[in-house]
């Protein structure tokens, strides 16, 4: 191994030091909560390492939040595996549901806090997300091809989509949904029943 194939394998493996300490932290304290110095304590470096890497906290947050993302892309790959296009998304719809319940600090991280948009200077160039997005606009685009919902754009279809379930995730999360007078396995039932009925009411 050369020199600068030894040094860009080193600086991969710092930043993947310092990735997955923020993961950590972030989940499991609060990202508010941090800061780079607490994160260059955990790793056991000086808060100058890392910002050899990122220039600030939201940065770290970006490429965070960007693993997400990679993880969420990677159960879809895995819980969705129906021939039949609606069926398959009836099975992403809950396998978004079930990886926000598996992972409810990271889905915050990932869809509901602002701060990794910082770190990107033009929102539309944003591509955290890119893989997962796409993998709902292509399936709305077979079910609409197939004649199995009733829209007839899969950009529409998949803002409808992914809008209601992130709406529902959202007010649970944020145990806004406490509104509805539920709590306990009635709150979980009242959920899974108006996923279940939001998806036939789409269906052709």
């Amino acid at each position: 191994m050369g020199i600068a194939e030894r040094k860009e394998r080193e600086k991969a493996d710092m930043r993947r030091k310092i990735v997955d300490a923020a993961i950590q932290m972030f989940v499991e304290e609060g990202y508010d909560k941090m800061s780079i110095r607490k994160i260059a304590d955990k790793i056991e470096y000086s808060p100058a390492t890392i910002y050899l890497y990122y220039k600030d906290k939201d940065e770290l947050l970006y490429d965070v939040q960007s693993e997400g993302f990679d993880a969420l892309a990677e159960h879809f790959r895995k819980a969705v595996t129906e021939k039949d296009p609606y069926r398959r998304l009836k099975q992403m719809a809950w396998a978004y549901v079930n990886f926000y319940r598996e992972n409810p600090q990271l889905y915050d991280l990932m869809f509901i806090i602002n701060d990794p948009m910082n770190a990107e200077e033009d929102e539309e160039d944003w591509k955290n997300g890119d893989n997962a997005y796409d993998a709902l606009q292509q399936l709305m685009q077979e079910c609409i091809d197939n004649k199995l919902v009733r829209f007839k754009n899969a950009v529409v279809a998949s803002i409808s989509v992914w809008g209601f379930l992130h709406g529902l995730i959202s007010l649970d999360l944020r145990c806004r949904i406490k509104v509805c007078k539920l709590s306990g396995s009635d709150l979980e039932e009242g959920m899974e029943d108006a996923i279940n009925e939001y998806l036939r009411i789409i269906k052709a």
